[in-house]
C-alpha cells in the first residue's frame, strides 16, 4: 500500500481531503442529533478502516449527506420511541453496528458487482430529494434557530420564523456560502470550506456575537460502547433491522458510485466486493466507539485525487490527521457557531441535487421523467429507501415494456440484420489502411442502464485510435442511463482527441441526443451517417480526418456543449 514513489502524493493527498472532511464531519455530527463528536468518530474510523479493507484505491469515506440524512432519521425516531438520547443510544449503536455487518455480508455475497444496474433517473431523483432534504433542513439554523425533525414539520413553521430570527446567525450563514463560492476564484490551494469554518468562527468569537455554537466537544480516544449494545431492549428487533437495511442499502449505493467516479479519474477499475466489506468494517467500528455512519465520499475522493493521492494510504492519512484534530482540537472546535455549519450544509444540499437531470426532464423520456419525479418526492416526504425500492420497480416495469415493443418490431430488425449480413461494410483489403486507427462499437439492442456500466468501462479501455464509430442500426430506443453513457464516453473521448461517428441514427434515438444539444455541438451533423458502409466510404475517402483536431478545437467544442 506504501509506495515510495507516490508517498508524497498520498500523504497531500490525504491532507487535503482530512482538511476537506473536518468542517463536514463536524456538520453532519451536528445535524444528526448526536453532537459534532459522533460526525469525527466516524469520519475517523470508517475513513481509516475503508482505505485500509475497501477495494478503490482512491477513495476517501466518512458521513455523506446522504448518510447523514437517514442516521438523523434514525436517531430522531428512536428518541422519539426511548425518550433521550441516553436512553436510545444502545439501539443506535446497534443499528449502526447491524449496518456494518450487513454491508460485509454484501460484499461477502458479491452484491455489489450489481450497482451497475442501477437506472440514472432514480440515481437523479434519489440524489436531488438528498440534497433538499439536507436544505430544508438547515433553514431554522440558518436564522439560528432549533429545527423541527420532520420535514413536514419544517415546512409548515416556515411562519414562525420571521419573528424569532437571529440577523447575526443569517448574516453569518450568507457569510459562510459567499466564501464557499467566491473564495475559490481567489486560489483553490486552501478549501474554501475550511477557510468560512475558521474565519468566520474567529470573527464570531472576537465580536462576541450571541449565536448558537456547537458546545463542549469530548477530548481523547473515544468509548468503546458494549455495555450500551448488550443493554438494549431486544424484544423490538425491527426497531433496529429496518433502519439497518436502508443504511446498509444506501451506504452500497453511494460508495459504489464513488467508486465509479474514482474510476474515471484514475482509469483504474474497482473491486465491488471488497470496497462493500471495507465499508462495512469501518461502519461497524464508527457504530461501536458512537461515530455516525458513512460511505465513500465524492467529493472528498476528487480532492484527494487531484491533490496526488494514488492509493489506500492516502484515506488512512486522511483518518489519521482527522485523529490528530480529535485529540487536540476539542477546545476550539467548540466555539464554531452553528450558523457557519449550516451554510456549509446547504452548499453541500446544493451541489448534491442533481441539476444535469433536472435540466433535461422535458427532453427525456417521459416514463424517464416520471420516475425521476416519483423517486425524489418519495425521497423528501416518505422514506429514501422506499422510494429507490419503487424507482427500481417502475423502471423495471418500464424496460419489461420496451422489451415487449421491441419483440412486436422484431421483424424489421431482423430484415435490417441480414441485409449486412448480405452487404460486407468493406472487403478485407480495403479496410486494412483504418483498422488500426478505427473503432467500430457495435450496438444489438436498446442502450438501457443495465448497459451503461459495461459501456463506459469499454470506453475507457480503449487503445490509442483516431476515430470511433458508433454503430447504431440496430439501436431503436435510448433511456436516460443510456444517454448519458453515450455523453460521457463522447466527452472522454473528445478530450482524448478522438474523433466520433455515428452510423444509422434511428429516430428516437437521434431525437433524444438533439433535445440534450449533444448533436450538433458535440457530435457535428458531418459524423452523422445513414449506415456504416457511408461512414467507411467517408473514412476512405478522408472525408473524415484520421489525424487528431486541434486541441483549440477540441477546446471550443467542450465550451460550447457545457
Amino acid at each position: 500500500m506504501i509506495n515510495k514513489k507516490n508517498l508524497s502524493g498520498n500523504i497531500f493527498g490525504g491532507l487535503t481531503a482530512a482538511i476537506v472532511a473536518l468542517p463536514l464531519a463536524l456538520a453532519f455530527g451536528v445535524q444528526s442529533g448526536m453532537g459534532a463528536i459522533a460526525g469525527l468518530y466516524g469520519a475517523i474510523a470508517l475513513g481509516t478502516l475503508a482505505a485500509l479493507f475497501g477495494g478503490t484505491q482512491t477513495q476517501i469515506s466518512g458521513p455523506t449527506g446522504p448518510m447523514a440524512v437517514v442516521a438523523s432519521a434514525v436517531i430522531a425516531s428512536e428518541i422519539a420511541i426511548y425518550g433521550s438520547l441516553d436512553a436510545a443510544l444502545g439501539t443506535i449503536v446497534a443499528t449502526f453496528v447491524f449496518a456494518g455487518i450487513l454491508q460485509i455480508i454484501m460484499g461477502l455475497s458479491r452484491i455489489g458487482q450489481y450497482i451497475r444496474y442501477m437506472p440514472y433517473p432514480v440515481i437523479s431523483g434519489f440524489m436531488s430529494g438528498i440534497g433538499l432534504i439536507i436544505i430544508i433542513m438547515q433553514i431554522f439554523p440558518f436564522f439560528g434557530l432549533s429545527s423541527p425533525k420532520a420535514i413536514i414539520d419544517v415546512i409548515s413553521s416556515l411562519g414562525t420564523i420571521y419573528s424569532s430570527m437571529d440577523t447575526n446567525a443569517v448574516a453569518l450563514a450568507l457569510s459562510t456560502i459567499a466564501i464557499i463560492y467566491l473564495f475559490p476564484k481567489i486560489t483553490t490551494a486552501i478549501p474554501s470550506t475550511l477557510v468560512a469554518l475558521i474565519s468566520l468562527s474567529i470573527l464570531s468569537t472576537i465580536l462576541n456575537l450571541q449565536v448558537p455554537i456547537i458546545g463542549d466537544i469530548p477530548q481523547g480516544l473515544p468509548d468503546i460502547h458494549l455495555d450500551s449494545l448488550l443493554s438494549m431492549d431486544w424484544h423490538h428487533p425491527m426497531v433496529i433491522i429496518i433502519p439497518a437495511l436502508t443504511l446498509a442499502a444506501l451506504g452500497a449505493i453511494d460508495s459504489l458510485l464513488t467508486s465509479v467516479v474514482a474510476d474515471n479519474m484514475t482509469k483504474t477499475q474497482h473491486n465491488s466486493n471488497k470496497e462493500l466489506i471495507g465499508q462495512g468494517i469501518g461502519n461497524t467500528i464508527a457504530g461501536l466507539i458512537g461515530g455516525l455512519p458513512g460511505a465513500g465520499a465524492t467529493m472528498r475522493t476528487v480532492v484527494n485525487i487531484n491533490a496526488g493521492g494514488k492509493s489506500q494510504f492516502s484515506g488512512v492519512v486522511h483518518g489519521l490527521i482527522l485523529l490528530i484534530v480529535l485529540l487536540g482540537a476539542g477546545s476550539y472546535a467548540k466555539l464554531i457557531p452553528l450558523p457557519v455549519l449550516s451554510g456549509i450544509l446547504i452548499t453541500v444540499g446544493i451541489g448534491i441535487i442533481d441539476y444535469k437531470g433536472l435540466k433535461h426532464i422535458l427532453y427525456i423520456p417521459k416514463a424517464d421523467a416520471i420516475i425521476m419525479l416519483i423517486v425524489l418526492i418519495l425521497t423528501v416526504f416518505v422514506d429514501l429507501l422506499q422510494a429507490v425500492a419503487v424507482g427500481l420497480l417502475l423502471a423495471s416495469v418500464l424496460f419489461m415494456k420496451q422489451m415487449g415493443d421491441l419483440t412486436q418490431s422484431k421483424s424489421s430488425s431482423q430484415s435490417l440484420a441480414s441485409f449486412h449480413e448480405q452487404h460486407p461494410l468493406v472487403d478485407e483489403k480495403g479496410f486494412e489502411f483504418i483498422k488500426d486507427q478505427v473503432f467500430i462499437q457495435h450496438f444489438d439492442g436498446p442502450i438501457f442502464f443495465g448497459f451503461t456500466s459495461y459501456f463506459n468501462r469499454m470506453m475507457r479501455e480503449l487503445p490509442q485510435i483516431s476515430v470511433v464509430i458508433f454503430r447504431m442500426e440496430n439501436v431503436p430506443t435510448i433511456d436516460q442511463s443510456g444517454m448519458y453513457a453515450i455523453e460521457d464516453a463522447v466527452l472522454a473521448l473528445e478530450k482524448k482527441d478522438i474523433n466520433v461517428v455515428l452510423s444509422g441514427l434511428q429516430e428516437q434515438p437521434e431525437y433524444r441526443l438533439r433535445k440534450i444539444k449533444l448533436i450538433p455541438n458535440l457530435i457535428e451533423e458531418e459524423h452523422l451517417f445513414k449506415d456504416i458502409t457511408s461512414a467507411i466510404v467517408a473514412l476512405k475517402s478522408k472525408q473524415i480526418s484520421l489525424d487528431s483536431a486541434p486541441k483549440e478545437n477540441k477546446s471550443k467544442i467542450l465550451w460550447r456543449y457545457r
